[in-house]
């Protein structure tokens, strides 16, 4: 298997580049976010891949980071997800995003995927809620329904998956909070930190 490449960027596309490795160009399937930083032609590139093999086809898929990869090889498991779907979800929500919104049961984040629908999106979350919580969210225990808003605020406020599941994990189990107190009570716990 093809673990990485290393090579000089030729030229790219939407969610593809080619590479120039040696004396031959490998095109690599790549998420849209990846290729933002990636840089111009004539720039050298390392990336993680995952060669996927069908009967009638072999790609080269390509990540900036191996937590990429891994979150591509974890969706791919989930069925009706192939690695095309997976790369559409790599290329419009961050790695972070995705675990956030499967450990929160928020499939509405990933209908917001093209080609992503209601049935496709509850699956993914369904099937990898405790697949990321334990790979990608430090092992934190399972959330109460009331914290989901609570994480989407602070992921909409650009605080990572790994520490908004920190600060509501800390939130005491009081009754009655209101969502904007919930999300002070979090957002003081994280300006301590």
């Amino acid at each position: 298997m093809i673990s990485a490449i290393h090579g000089t960027l030729e030229r790219s596309g939407a969610n593809w580049a080619v590479l120039r490795v040696g004396g031959f160009s490998v095109k690599v399937n790549v998420p849209a976010l990846s290729l933002n930083g990636i840089g111009a032609p004539g720039t050298m590139v390392d990336l993680q891949t995952h060669l996927h093999v069908r009967e009638d086809a072999i790609s080269l898929f390509g990540f900036a980071t191996e937590e990429e990869r891994a979150l591509f090889e974890t969706l791919i498991t989930v069925s009706g997800v192939g690695p095309k779907l997976a790369l559409a979800i790599l290329s419009v929500l961050s790695p972070e995003q995705v675990a956030l919104a499967v450990a929160s049961g928020d499939p509405d984040t990933l209908t917001g995927v093209p080609g992503i629908g209601k049935k496709i999106a509850a699956r993914v979350v369904l099937e990898l809620k405790g697949k990321l919580e334990k790979e990608w969210l430090d092992h934190k225990p399972a959330l109460a329904p009331e914290n989901s808003d609570v994480l989407a605020a602070l992921a909409a406020l650009g605080y990572s998956a790994a520490e908004a599941m920190q600060a509501v994990s800390r939130l005491s189990t009081e009754a009655g909070l209101s969502i904007e107190e919930r999300v002070t009570r979090a957002l003081q716990y994280l300006g301590r930190e």
